[in-house]
């Protein structure tokens, strides 16, 4: 908030900036809901631009916060241009993705079908990025699917990925995810 002194009187008045940093800090620590924030494998130009960062397309990992031995790794465009580098750009929804066993599978909880597995914001305010984790019962098979929503409509754009569990190393037993799915 700016005071301004005109004459022995007091006006208050909330400056545009000062409105709009304040939303950036207050959002800025709740990028990350459900994992840790991910780790940036690499990052590649796609369009060049002469005075501001390039448009971008960045490749991460992350491990699944709930179950042991599941990692994923997704690649999302990222905004360059002044509006992408101050952080005002709108991502756009398309964002593929990949996951692994990549150790044993160990479920550290029950999980519900759909629970997100990690949260990301896309835009200043309305839009972010998802992903859920549920599970095939019949086939014993770890299902995880990316997308973006937003408050007034959402987009159809996604991307699912499989993990079937399996034996990892010689006396390594394999879990039925089917044991830790709440209903």
């Amino acid at each position: 908030m700016s005071v301004l002194t005109v004459r022995g009187g007091v006006f208050r008045r909330l400056t545009c900036a000062a409105g709009l940093c304040a939303l950036l800090f207050a959002t800025a620590g709740s990028i990350a809901h459900a994992a840790d924030e991910p780790d940036l494998i690499f990052r590649r130009s796609t369009v060049f631009k002469w005075l501001s960062p390039n448009d971008k397309l960045g490749t991460y990992g992350i491990d699944d916060p709930d179950v042991e031995g599941v990692a994923c790794h997704f690649t999302v465009p990222e905004k360059g241009g002044f509006k992408g580098w101050l952080g005002l750009a709108e991502e756009v929804s398309d964002i593929s993705l990949a996951c692994r066993q990549v150790g044993p599978i160990r479920f550290k909880a029950k999980f519900e079908q759909g629970d997100d597995m990690f949260r990301q914001r896309r835009s200043l305010l309305f839009k972010k990025m998802q992903i859920v984790r549920g599970c095939d019962v019949k086939r014993n098979v770890l299902v995880y699917m990316v997308y973006s929503d937003r408050i007034i409509e959402g987009s159809p754009k996604n991307s699912t990925s499989s993990v079937p569990i399996m034996p990892w190393g010689a006396n390594d037993s394999v879990q039925k995810c089917a044991d830790y799915v709440t209903n």
